[in-house]
């Protein structure tokens, strides 16, 4: 494992099947990882069960807040701050330093709302993006997003374009990474209306770290991985087709050998680590998301981006309010 304490709230409440699969989890990830510590963030005798499986040793490194509201799947977004929801005090607990991370397989849209009510955002980011890390045939293919930005502009692309370059940089120690379009074919001035408008601005955008634009790019070029290390879309559609890659390769026997990328999405434009796991995770999948949001933590990915692209606090940005209203 990776060395460092990482201090990661998790929320309890948060998915199609918790608490039980988020507590599953839990467990998995606490005794994977000797140096993770845990702030559980829900009812108190669902924290006091797992807490009970584990070690005294184990016991030690975990913290309970409870909280018994949370966000059903099926609610708007915006009912995350309006009460203390479990996924809002676990934001909350990172925005007052009382953890590192925050983790949840809740609502998307009320883990992102409430990510940015307590954190803030990045200047220039209206729209923080979901980034998910695919195996393909020629190694890990970052896309983005993933449901943070379910309709976004030309211009909200060519800013996740920015993100994904950077993540690809920093999170997968990618050198000049491409960066490519989903369309609906390669050719120039093939997609709607939203890609024919965002593919001369990501064209005449300059990327960071010697990253480059490959133009358009198609579905089988996200699970081929030979045209584009990243490639961004718009929220709705990158959701779908993450989705679809997941169930073609269950049905398939399994992702293909470079597999081993974690099962849970990263929030980028936000001052602060945030991990969000599928609706319908199961207990290694939230595992893999807590882990992933330790090991994000540990290697200061969200401080390095923000470096990298000369937005956040860690380039000279420190007030967190500046930036928090809510996206609908």
């Amino acid at each position: 494992m990776e060395p460092g304490v990482a201090r990661i709230a998790v929320d309890l409440l948060g998915g199609d099947d918790a608490p039980a699969v988020v507590v599953d989890g839990a467990l998995r990830a606490m005794r994977a990882d000797p140096h993770l510590h845990l702030l559980l963030v829900g009812p108190p005798e669902v924290a006091g069960g797992l807490v009970d499986a584990l070690t005294p040793d184990q016991r030690a490194r975990v913290v309970v807040r409870p909280v018994r509201a949370a966000v059903p799947m099926a609610d708007l977004p915006t009912r995350a701050p309006r009460a203390a929801t479990t996924v809002r005090v676990a934001a909350q607990a990172v925005a007052e330093g009382s953890a590192d991370a925050v983790v949840s397989a809740g609502s998307t849209g009320a883990t992102v709302t409430a990510a940015v009510l307590a954190l803030g955002r990045w200047p220039a980011v209206r729209r923080p993006a979901l980034v998910a890390t695919l195996p393909a045939a020629s190694g890990p293919v970052i896309l983005l997003d993933v449901g943070g930005s379910l309709e976004p502009r030309a211009t909200t692309l060519a800013r996740h374009a920015l993100l994904g370059a950077a993540y690809a940089v920093v999170g997968q120690a990618l050198s000049a990474p491409r960066v490519g379009l989903l369309s609906v074919g390669a050719e120039a001035g093939k997609g709607d209306r939203l890609r024919r408008a965002a593919d001369p601005l990501l064209a005449a955008l300059p990327l960071p770290a010697e990253a480059s634009y490959v133009g358009l790019v198609e579905g089988h070029d996200v699970t081929l991985g030979a045209r584009a290390d990243v490639v961004v879309t718009d929220g709705f559609t990158g959701n779908v087709l993450l989705k679809a890659i997941e169930g073609a390769y269950a049905l398939a026997g399994g992702p293909p050998t470079s597999g081993a990328v974690p099962r849970a999405a990263a929030l980028l434009g936000v001052d602060g680590t945030v991990v969000v796991c599928h609706g319908a995770a199961a207990g290694e999948d939230v595992a893999s998301g807590i882990a992933l949001a330790a090991h994000l933590w540990r290697r200061a990915v969200v401080a390095r981006v923000a470096t990298l692209l000369a937005v956040g606090p860690s380039a000279g940005c420190s007030d967190r309010t500046t930036h928090t209203e809510v996206i609908p």
